[in-house]
Protein backbone atom coordinates (compact mmCIF):
# COMPACT_ATOMS: atom_id res chain seq x y z
CA UNK A 1 0.00 0.00 0.00
CA UNK A 2 1.30 3.39 -0.98
CA UNK A 3 1.40 6.11 1.67
CA UNK A 4 1.58 9.87 1.48
CA UNK A 5 5.18 9.82 2.64
CA UNK A 6 6.37 7.80 -0.35
CA UNK A 7 4.18 9.61 -2.91
CA UNK A 8 6.08 12.21 -4.98
CA UNK A 9 4.61 15.69 -5.25
CA UNK A 10 4.47 17.75 -8.43
CA UNK A 11 2.71 20.97 -9.42
CA UNK A 12 0.51 22.28 -12.22
CA UNK A 13 0.47 26.03 -12.88
CA UNK A 14 -2.26 27.84 -14.82
CA UNK A 15 -0.17 31.06 -14.59
CA UNK A 16 -2.84 33.18 -12.96
CA UNK A 17 -3.03 36.90 -13.59
CA UNK A 18 -4.19 38.52 -10.38
CA UNK A 19 -6.67 41.37 -10.14
CA UNK A 20 -4.64 44.57 -10.39
CA UNK A 21 -1.61 42.67 -11.65
CA UNK A 22 -0.06 42.11 -15.07
CA UNK A 23 0.73 39.16 -17.29
CA UNK A 24 4.45 39.78 -16.70
CA UNK A 25 3.89 39.55 -12.95
CA UNK A 26 1.92 36.33 -13.37
CA UNK A 27 4.73 34.76 -15.35
CA UNK A 28 7.33 35.97 -12.84
CA UNK A 29 5.25 34.40 -10.05
CA UNK A 30 5.23 31.11 -11.96
CA UNK A 31 9.03 31.09 -12.18
CA UNK A 32 9.41 31.98 -8.50
CA UNK A 33 6.94 29.24 -7.56
CA UNK A 34 8.80 26.68 -9.68
CA UNK A 35 12.06 27.63 -8.00
CA UNK A 36 10.43 27.20 -4.60
CA UNK A 37 8.93 23.85 -5.60
CA UNK A 38 12.37 22.75 -6.77
CA UNK A 39 13.90 23.64 -3.40
CA UNK A 40 11.13 21.65 -1.69
CA UNK A 41 11.95 18.55 -3.75
CA UNK A 42 8.96 18.51 -6.11
CA UNK A 43 9.37 16.07 -9.01
CA UNK A 44 7.94 18.13 -11.86
CA UNK A 45 6.37 21.50 -12.67
CA UNK A 46 3.84 21.59 -15.50
CA UNK A 47 2.21 24.47 -17.35
CA UNK A 48 -1.30 24.21 -18.81
CA UNK A 49 -2.62 25.32 -22.20
CA UNK A 50 -5.64 27.62 -22.16
CA UNK A 51 -6.71 30.22 -24.71
CA UNK A 52 -8.86 33.35 -24.62
CA UNK A 53 -9.37 33.08 -20.87
CA UNK A 54 -9.09 36.29 -18.85
CA UNK A 55 -6.93 35.71 -15.81
CA UNK A 56 -4.80 32.91 -17.30
CA UNK A 57 -1.50 33.58 -19.10
CA UNK A 58 -0.73 30.02 -20.20
CA UNK A 59 -1.61 30.01 -23.90
CA UNK A 60 1.97 29.68 -25.23
CA UNK A 61 2.77 26.54 -23.28
CA UNK A 62 6.08 25.59 -24.90
CA UNK A 63 7.39 29.13 -24.42
CA UNK A 64 6.49 29.00 -20.73
CA UNK A 65 8.05 25.55 -20.32
CA UNK A 66 11.32 26.89 -21.70
CA UNK A 67 11.17 30.01 -19.53
CA UNK A 68 10.51 28.04 -16.34
CA UNK A 69 13.15 25.43 -17.20
CA UNK A 70 15.62 28.25 -17.75
CA UNK A 71 14.86 29.65 -14.31
CA UNK A 72 15.35 26.31 -12.53
CA UNK A 73 18.14 23.75 -12.33
CA UNK A 74 16.87 20.21 -11.82
CA UNK A 75 13.08 19.94 -11.57
CA UNK A 76 11.32 18.39 -14.57
CA UNK A 77 9.27 20.96 -16.49
CA UNK A 78 6.53 20.15 -18.94
CA UNK A 79 3.07 20.66 -20.35
CA UNK A 80 -0.06 19.79 -18.49
CA UNK A 81 -0.84 19.72 -21.21
CA UNK A 82 -0.48 20.62 -24.82
CA UNK A 83 -3.93 20.32 -26.39
CA UNK A 84 -2.83 18.23 -29.35
CA UNK A 85 -5.84 18.88 -31.64
CA UNK A 86 -4.78 22.55 -31.68
CA UNK A 87 -1.35 21.73 -33.16
CA UNK A 88 0.29 19.69 -35.88
CA UNK A 89 2.32 16.82 -34.32
CA UNK A 90 5.44 17.98 -36.20
CA UNK A 91 5.24 21.44 -34.63
CA UNK A 92 4.90 19.93 -31.14
CA UNK A 93 7.77 17.50 -31.78
CA UNK A 94 10.04 20.32 -32.95
CA UNK A 95 9.12 22.61 -30.04
CA UNK A 96 9.58 20.01 -27.32
CA UNK A 97 12.51 18.44 -29.12
CA UNK A 98 14.21 21.83 -29.02
CA UNK A 99 13.44 22.15 -25.30
CA UNK A 100 14.81 18.66 -24.69
CA UNK A 101 18.07 19.56 -26.41
CA UNK A 102 18.42 22.73 -24.30
CA UNK A 103 17.37 21.05 -21.03
CA UNK A 104 18.25 17.35 -21.46
CA UNK A 105 16.48 14.93 -19.15
CA UNK A 106 14.15 17.60 -17.76
CA UNK A 107 11.25 18.01 -20.23
CA UNK A 108 7.85 16.28 -20.11
CA UNK A 109 5.18 16.38 -22.80
CA UNK A 110 1.67 15.98 -21.44
CA UNK A 111 -1.01 15.74 -24.13
CA UNK A 112 -4.74 16.42 -23.97
CA UNK A 113 -7.51 16.19 -26.54
CA UNK A 114 -9.80 18.99 -25.29
CA UNK A 115 -9.64 22.39 -26.99
CA UNK A 116 -8.65 24.24 -23.83
CA UNK A 117 -10.92 27.11 -24.85
CA UNK A 118 -14.31 28.17 -26.19
CA UNK A 119 -15.75 27.12 -29.60
CA UNK A 120 -14.98 30.46 -31.26
CA UNK A 121 -11.33 30.36 -30.22
CA UNK A 122 -11.11 26.68 -31.12
CA UNK A 123 -12.11 27.53 -34.68
CA UNK A 124 -9.53 30.32 -34.77
CA UNK A 125 -6.83 27.89 -33.61
CA UNK A 126 -7.75 25.01 -35.89
CA UNK A 127 -8.94 27.06 -38.86
CA UNK A 128 -10.83 24.75 -41.22
CA UNK A 129 -9.77 21.50 -39.56
CA UNK A 130 -12.61 19.30 -38.32
CA UNK A 131 -11.47 16.77 -35.74
CA UNK A 132 -12.66 13.17 -35.86
CA UNK A 133 -12.51 10.54 -33.12
CA UNK A 134 -9.59 8.83 -34.87
CA UNK A 135 -7.44 11.96 -35.04
CA UNK A 136 -6.13 12.05 -31.46
CA UNK A 137 -4.73 8.49 -31.28
CA UNK A 138 -3.29 8.92 -34.77
CA UNK A 139 -1.66 12.23 -33.84
CA UNK A 140 -0.24 10.74 -30.63
CA UNK A 141 1.29 7.88 -32.63
CA UNK A 142 2.75 10.31 -35.17
CA UNK A 143 4.22 12.45 -32.40
CA UNK A 144 5.75 9.40 -30.71
CA UNK A 145 7.34 8.37 -34.00
CA UNK A 146 8.74 11.85 -34.63
CA UNK A 147 10.47 11.82 -31.24
CA UNK A 148 12.11 8.45 -31.91
CA UNK A 149 15.48 8.23 -33.71
CA UNK A 150 15.10 8.72 -37.45
CA UNK A 151 15.47 5.57 -39.58
CA UNK A 152 17.09 5.28 -43.01
CA UNK A 153 14.77 6.55 -45.73
CA UNK A 154 12.54 8.49 -43.32
CA UNK A 155 11.42 11.56 -45.21
CA UNK A 156 9.72 13.52 -42.42
CA UNK A 157 12.11 14.24 -39.56
CA UNK A 158 11.58 16.55 -36.59
CA UNK A 159 14.74 18.58 -36.33
CA UNK A 160 15.23 19.13 -33.45
CA UNK A 161 13.11 16.37 -31.96
CA UNK A 162 14.17 13.10 -33.57
CA UNK A 163 15.88 10.87 -31.04
CA UNK A 164 15.02 12.98 -28.00
CA UNK A 165 12.30 10.57 -26.85
CA UNK A 166 10.66 13.26 -24.74
CA UNK A 167 8.45 11.39 -22.23
CA UNK A 168 4.81 11.58 -23.33
CA UNK A 169 1.96 11.58 -20.83
CA UNK A 170 -1.72 11.38 -21.71
CA UNK A 171 -4.04 13.65 -19.77
CA UNK A 172 -7.76 13.32 -19.33
CA UNK A 173 -10.89 14.03 -17.34
CA UNK A 174 -12.91 11.07 -18.65
CA UNK A 175 -12.28 7.44 -19.57
CA UNK A 176 -11.08 7.95 -23.15
CA UNK A 177 -7.48 8.95 -22.43
CA UNK A 178 -7.22 6.34 -19.66
CA UNK A 179 -7.98 3.64 -22.23
CA UNK A 180 -5.59 5.09 -24.80
CA UNK A 181 -2.77 5.55 -22.28
CA UNK A 182 -3.18 1.95 -21.15
CA UNK A 183 -3.22 0.64 -24.73
CA UNK A 184 -0.08 2.62 -25.63
CA UNK A 185 1.76 1.89 -22.39
CA UNK A 186 2.07 5.57 -21.47
CA UNK A 187 1.87 7.35 -18.09
CA UNK A 188 -1.52 8.88 -17.33
CA UNK A 189 -2.56 12.03 -15.47
CA UNK A 190 -6.18 12.61 -14.43
CA UNK A 191 -7.56 16.17 -14.23
CA UNK A 192 -9.36 15.73 -10.92
CA UNK A 193 -8.63 19.38 -10.08
CA UNK A 194 -11.71 20.31 -12.12
CA UNK A 195 -13.45 17.05 -13.11
CA UNK A 196 -13.13 14.63 -10.19
CA UNK A 197 -16.20 12.51 -10.84
CA UNK A 198 -14.60 9.75 -12.94
CA UNK A 199 -11.23 9.61 -11.18
CA UNK A 200 -11.56 6.18 -9.58
CA UNK A 201 -13.13 4.57 -12.66
CA UNK A 202 -10.42 6.01 -14.92
CA UNK A 203 -7.65 4.75 -12.65
CA UNK A 204 -9.18 1.27 -12.54
CA UNK A 205 -9.52 1.09 -16.32
CA UNK A 206 -6.00 2.38 -16.86
CA UNK A 207 -4.40 -0.09 -14.46
CA UNK A 208 -6.47 -3.12 -15.43
CA UNK A 209 -5.91 -2.72 -19.19
CA UNK A 210 -2.33 -1.40 -19.17
CA UNK A 211 0.04 -2.93 -21.73
CA UNK A 212 3.78 -2.56 -21.06
CA UNK A 213 5.72 -0.63 -23.69
CA UNK A 214 9.24 0.52 -24.42
CA UNK A 215 8.31 3.76 -22.66
CA UNK A 216 6.83 2.25 -19.49
CA UNK A 217 6.98 -1.22 -17.94
CA UNK A 218 4.10 -0.81 -15.50
CA UNK A 219 1.23 1.66 -14.98
CA UNK A 220 2.06 5.11 -13.64
CA UNK A 221 -0.87 7.33 -12.76
CA UNK A 222 -0.95 10.84 -11.36
CA UNK A 223 -3.95 12.71 -9.94
CA UNK A 224 -4.13 16.49 -10.02
CA UNK A 225 -5.82 18.11 -7.02
CA UNK A 226 -6.39 21.67 -5.79
CA UNK A 227 -4.53 22.67 -2.63
CA UNK A 228 -4.99 25.59 -0.26
CA UNK A 229 -3.08 25.21 3.01
CA UNK A 230 -2.77 27.73 5.85
CA UNK A 231 -2.06 27.69 9.60
CA UNK A 232 -5.79 27.29 10.35
CA UNK A 233 -8.82 25.83 8.60
CA UNK A 234 -10.51 29.21 8.78
CA UNK A 235 -7.70 31.02 6.98
CA UNK A 236 -7.41 28.27 4.36
CA UNK A 237 -11.11 28.51 3.48
CA UNK A 238 -10.84 32.30 3.37
CA UNK A 239 -7.91 32.06 0.94
CA UNK A 240 -9.76 29.40 -1.08
CA UNK A 241 -12.49 31.93 -1.83
CA UNK A 242 -10.28 33.19 -4.68
CA UNK A 243 -10.67 29.75 -6.28
CA UNK A 244 -14.40 29.69 -5.47
CA UNK A 245 -14.76 32.96 -7.37
CA UNK A 246 -12.83 31.54 -10.35
CA UNK A 247 -15.00 28.43 -10.45
CA UNK A 248 -18.17 30.51 -10.24
CA UNK A 249 -16.86 32.58 -13.15
CA UNK A 250 -16.35 29.40 -15.18
CA UNK A 251 -19.85 28.16 -14.34
CA UNK A 252 -21.51 31.47 -15.18
CA UNK A 253 -19.30 32.40 -18.15
CA UNK A 254 -18.04 35.52 -16.33
CA UNK A 255 -14.31 34.86 -16.29
CA UNK A 256 -11.90 37.41 -14.89
CA UNK A 257 -8.52 37.77 -13.23
CA UNK A 258 -7.84 35.88 -9.99
CA UNK A 259 -9.70 37.80 -7.31
CA UNK A 260 -8.68 38.66 -3.74
CA UNK A 261 -10.24 36.43 -1.09
CA UNK A 262 -13.66 37.35 0.29
CA UNK A 263 -14.85 36.47 3.79
CA UNK A 264 -17.81 34.06 3.88
CA UNK A 265 -17.98 33.98 0.09
CA UNK A 266 -20.00 30.76 -0.17
CA UNK A 267 -22.62 32.17 2.17
CA UNK A 268 -23.21 34.92 -0.39
CA UNK A 269 -23.86 32.43 -3.22
CA UNK A 270 -27.07 30.78 -4.34
CA UNK A 271 -27.49 27.10 -3.32
CA UNK A 272 -27.04 25.91 -6.92
CA UNK A 273 -23.84 27.96 -7.18
CA UNK A 274 -22.47 26.44 -3.99
CA UNK A 275 -23.33 22.97 -5.30
CA UNK A 276 -21.52 23.67 -8.59
CA UNK A 277 -18.42 24.95 -6.77
CA UNK A 278 -18.33 21.97 -4.43
CA UNK A 279 -18.78 19.52 -7.31
CA UNK A 280 -15.95 21.17 -9.28
CA UNK A 281 -13.65 21.10 -6.23
CA UNK A 282 -14.68 17.74 -4.79
CA UNK A 283 -11.04 16.61 -4.60
CA UNK A 284 -9.73 19.89 -3.18
CA UNK A 285 -7.51 19.73 -0.12
CA UNK A 286 -8.18 22.86 1.95
CA UNK A 287 -7.25 23.47 5.57
CA UNK A 288 -4.71 23.60 8.36
CA UNK A 289 -1.53 21.48 8.32
CA UNK A 290 -3.30 18.69 10.19
CA UNK A 291 -6.34 18.84 7.90
CA UNK A 292 -4.14 18.89 4.80
CA UNK A 293 -2.18 15.89 6.02
CA UNK A 294 -5.35 13.94 6.78
CA UNK A 295 -6.93 14.79 3.42
CA UNK A 296 -3.79 14.05 1.39
CA UNK A 297 -3.39 10.72 3.18
CA UNK A 298 -7.02 9.93 2.34
CA UNK A 299 -6.48 10.72 -1.35
CA UNK A 300 -3.43 8.44 -1.53
CA UNK A 301 -5.16 5.68 0.42
CA UNK A 302 -8.22 5.74 -1.84
CA UNK A 303 -6.47 6.12 -5.20
CA UNK A 304 -3.03 4.55 -4.65
CA UNK A 305 -1.72 7.02 -7.22
CA UNK A 306 1.97 6.98 -8.06
CA UNK A 307 2.23 10.76 -7.88
CA UNK A 308 0.18 13.75 -6.75
CA UNK A 309 0.12 16.98 -8.77
CA UNK A 310 -1.03 20.04 -6.87
CA UNK A 311 -2.80 23.11 -8.26
CA UNK A 312 -2.36 25.96 -5.82
CA UNK A 313 -3.82 29.32 -6.80
CA UNK A 314 -3.75 31.74 -3.89
CA UNK A 315 -4.06 35.48 -4.46
CA UNK A 316 -1.01 36.41 -2.38
CA UNK A 317 2.05 34.76 -4.04
CA UNK A 318 3.88 34.52 -0.70
CA UNK A 319 0.98 32.62 0.86
CA UNK A 320 0.99 30.32 -2.16
CA UNK A 321 4.59 29.38 -1.37
CA UNK A 322 3.65 28.87 2.28
CA UNK A 323 0.89 26.50 1.15
CA UNK A 324 3.46 24.36 -0.66
CA UNK A 325 5.65 24.39 2.47
CA UNK A 326 2.75 23.05 4.49
CA UNK A 327 2.01 20.32 1.94
CA UNK A 328 5.62 19.11 2.05
CA UNK A 329 5.65 19.23 5.86
CA UNK A 330 2.45 17.17 5.86
CA UNK A 331 3.94 14.65 3.45
CA UNK A 332 7.09 14.30 5.55
CA UNK A 333 5.11 14.29 8.83
CA UNK A 334 7.00 17.27 10.25
CA UNK A 335 4.04 19.55 10.83
CA UNK A 336 5.66 21.31 13.74
CA UNK A 337 7.97 23.03 11.23
CA UNK A 338 5.09 24.28 9.04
Amino acid sequence: MKTLRDTPLSMLDLVAVREGGTVAQGIANAVATAQHAERLGFTRYWLAEHHNMPGLACSSTAVLVGHVAGGTRSIRVGSGGVMLPNHAPLVVAEAFGTLAEIYPGRIDLGLGRAPGTDPLTMRALRRSRVESEEDFPRDVAELQQLLEPAVPGQRLIAMPGAGTRVPIWLLGSSLYSAQLAAARGLPYAFASHFAPRMLMQAIEIYRSTFKPSAALAKPHVMACIPLVAAPTDEEAHFLASSIYQRVLGIVTGMRRALQPPVANFLAQCQPQEVAAIRDFLAMAVIGSPQTVQRQLESVVEQTQVDELMLVCDIFDPALRLRSLDIAVAAKNDVLETA
